[in-house]
C-alpha cells in the first residue's frame, strides 16, 4: 500500500490489526533502506515507512527544514495510517527524529528501536562539517558531496563484497533533489541535544550499532544505551553505520526477540 500524508510519500505492508512498527530512515537515503526489515517482519507486524521531507518521493518545498518539523512530519504519518502506539525504529537522521519524538511524546509509542545514531546535538565541529557539505553541494553538486559520505557510512568490507548491491545505493542517493538533501542537513545542524531526556525515557528500547560505525561507533551509542533504563543494546557484527542494510539477518533477529517481548 503507498498513499501521500501531509505530502509525505507512505508505504505499508502486513496486516493493519497487528502491532505497527514505524520505520524512520537515515540520510541521504529513503524508505528503501528499510526492504529487509519489512520484507520480514510484515510476516506479523504492520510495518509503515516513509520518505523523509526532501528526500524520496516526498514533498521538497524550499529545503528550509528544521528537526521539529521533522518530528511534526512523523506525527501527521502515525495520525493519518492511524496506528495506535506503533513501535517507533530509527537509524541516525531517523534516530534524530525518533528521539525528539519520544522526549516530545513517549506516550503515542509502545517501545524504540534505535540503529547507528546518537543523542547529541551537533558540537561547533559538526556544525562546521554540515555547513561545508551544504556549500559542496552548491558548487560542485550533489554527487560530489554524496559519493564519499556514501561510502563513509558502509564497512569497507560490504564495499568490498557487495559492490553492485552499494553501487545501487549510492546511486538512488545521487537521485534526491539538492534542495531536498541541503534541508536535510539544514534539519540536523538544528537539532537539540536529547541525551538529558534519555533518564526519562520509560518505553522498552532496542539499541543496535554497527562493530565497524564509523560515525557513531559502538562506545558512544552503548553510553546512550546505558543511560535508558529499560534498554538492551547490541553491537551488530560484519556491519558499518547502515547496519539493517549490511546484516540485515542479525538485525531482523534481534529486533523480532525484541518485539515478542513486548507481547
Amino acid at each position: 500500500m503507498q498513499k501521500t500524508i501531509n505530502g509525505l510519500y507512505v508505504t505499508a505492508k502486513g496486516n493493519p490489526d497487528n502491532q505497527s512498527i514505524i520505520f524512520v530512515h537515515g540520510f541521504p537515503y529513503d524508505h528503501n533502506m528499510w526492504n529487509f526489515q519489512t520484507d520480514e517482519l510484515s510476516k506479523n507486524y504492520y510495518c509503515v515507512t516513509y520518505d523523509v521531507r526532501g528526500l524520496g518521493k516526498s514533498y521538497v518545498g524550499d529545503g528550509q527544514y528544521t528537526m521539529e518539523a521533522f518530528v511534526w512530519d512523523l506525527f501527521s504519518v502515525i495520525d493519518g495510517m492511524k496506528l495506535n502506539k506503533p513501535v517507533l525504529c530509527g537509524l541516525s537522521m531517523g534516530g534524530y527524529v525518533s528521539l525528539r519524538a519520544v522526549e516530545k511524546d513517549q506516550n503515542r509509542f509502545k517501545a524504540l528501536i534505535l540503529c547507528d545514531t546518537r543523542s547529541q546535538a551537533d558540537d561547533n565541529e559538526g556544525k562546521l562539517k554540515r555547513a561545508m557539505a551544504i556549500n559542496q553541494i552548491n558548487t560542485e553538486g550533489l554527487a560530489a558531496f554524496v559519493e564519499p559520505f556514501v561510502s563513509n557510512c558502509f564497512w569497507k568490507q560490504t564495499i568490498k563484497k557487495k559492490p553492485d548491491f552499494f553501487k545501487g545505493i549510492l546511486e538512488s542517493t545521487k537521485k534526491h533533489n539538492p534542495v531536498g538533501v541541503k534541508g536535510g542537513l539544514i534539519a540536523m545542524l538544528s537539532r537539540t541535544d536529547t541525551t538529558k531526556a534519555l533518564k526519562k525515557f520509560k518505553l522498552p528500547t532496542l539499541v543496535l550499532v554497527g562493530k565497524y560505525d564509523a560515525l557513531t561507533p559502538p562506545e558512544v551509542m552503548e553510553k546512550m544505551a546505558k543511560k535508558i533504563k529499560k534498554s538492551d543494546f547490541y553491537i551488530v557484527p560484519k556491519a558499518g553505520h547502515m547496519a539493517p542494510l549490511e546484516n540485515p539477518e542479525y538485525v531482523n533477529a534481534k529486533i523480532l526477540k525484541f518485539l515478542a517481548k513486548l507481547d
